[in-house]
C-alpha cells in the first residue's frame, strides 16, 4: 500500500459508513474498515482513537459555535444570534448531504454506545453555548435555558429535515423550529414561577 494516500480520513469514513450500514456497527472490525479503504489500520487510529470516532471524532460544530459567539456583534439579541448560528451550521454541515446523514443517523440510533456518544456531543455543545452567552451578558439562568433549547432545536430540526419527502435547506427547517418554539412559548398565560 502507498505510503501516503489523499483524503485518508474521508476515505475511512466512507468505508466505515458502508460497512456500517451493510453489516452493523458492531459487527464491523477496523481492519475491514481499513481494507475498504485501501488504508493500513495504522493510518485508521493516526486518524481515529477508534471505530466509533469516525462519526464524532473533532469538534467543529463546538468550535464554530464558540467562534460565533465570541465574533458576534454585542448588540445583536441572543436569540437571533443562535438561530442565525443553526441556520449557518445547517448550511455549512448538512445541506446537500441528506443521504449521507440519514444513513449516519440511521446508524447512531441503531447502537446504544453510539446513541450515548451522541448525547455526549450535545453536552459538549451546550457547555459551549451557555458560558459564551454568559460572556456576553445574559444572565446564568437564562444562558442555560438558550444553551439547551439550542441544542435541542438543532436535533428536532435535523430530525424533520431527514424526515421531510423534499429536500430543502436544513435553515428553513431551522428557523421554522424556532418560529414554532417562540409559537408554544406564548400561547396563552405562561404560569409565574
Amino acid at each position: 500500500m502507498a505510503r501516503w494516500s489523499p483524503d485518508a480520513r474521508g476515505r475511512l469514513e466512507r468505508a466505515a459508513l458502508e460497512l456500517f450500514v451493510e453489516q452493523g456497527y458492531a459487527a464491523t472490525t477496523v481492519p475491514e474498515i481499513t481494507a475498504r479503504a485501501g488504508l493500513t489500520t495504522r493510518t485508521f487510529f493516526r486518524h481515529f482513537a477508534d471505530k466509533r470516532e469516525v462519526f464524532f471524532a473533532g469538534d467543529e460544530i463546538s468550535a464554530f459555535a464558540g467562534r460565533l459567539l465570541a465574533d458576534a456583534p454585542a448588540d445583536l439579541d441572543p436569540v437571533a444570534l443562535l438561530e442565525g448560528g443553526l441556520r449557518q451550521t445547517a448550511a455549512a454541515r448538512f445541506d446537500g448531504r441528506r443521504e449521507e446523514v440519514r444513513r449516519r443517523r440511521d446508524v447512531i440510533l441503531a447502537e446504544p454506545a453510539l446513541r450515548e456518544r451522541d448525547a455526549q456531543k450535545r453536552d459538549d455543545l451546550v457547555r459551549v453555548i451557555r458560558p459564551a452567552l454568559v460572556a456576553r451578558g445574559v444572565e446564568e439562568l437564562e444562558a442555560a435555558l438558550l444553551a439547551e433549547l439550542t441544542v435541542l432545536v438543532l436535533h428536532v430540526a435535523l430530525e424533520a429535515w431527514l424526515a421531510e419527502p423534499v429536500e430543502r435547506p436544513m435553515g428553513e427547517v431551522v428557523a421554522e423550529c424556532f418560529t414554532r418554539l417562540r409559537g408554544v412559548l406564548t400561547a396563552g398565560d405562561v404560569p409565574q414561577v
